[in-house]
């Protein structure tokens, strides 16, 4: 039986594996972090 994380985008066997959800919010939320530091640079916020 698979489960919910296997199906919809993810579509490959071990979708749902530790090291792919690590690895996979590892960049989703370094993405966000260098977005969020780069408005806050642009913006004149920090030096």
């Amino acid at each position: 039986m698979a489960s919910d994380l296997n199906r919809g985008i993810m579509k490959f066997d071990g979708a749902d594996s530790p090291v792919v959800v690590a690895t996979s919010a590892t960049l989703i939320l370094g993405s966000i972090a260098v977005l969020i530091f780069w408005a806050l640079k642009s913006a004149y916020l920090l030096g």
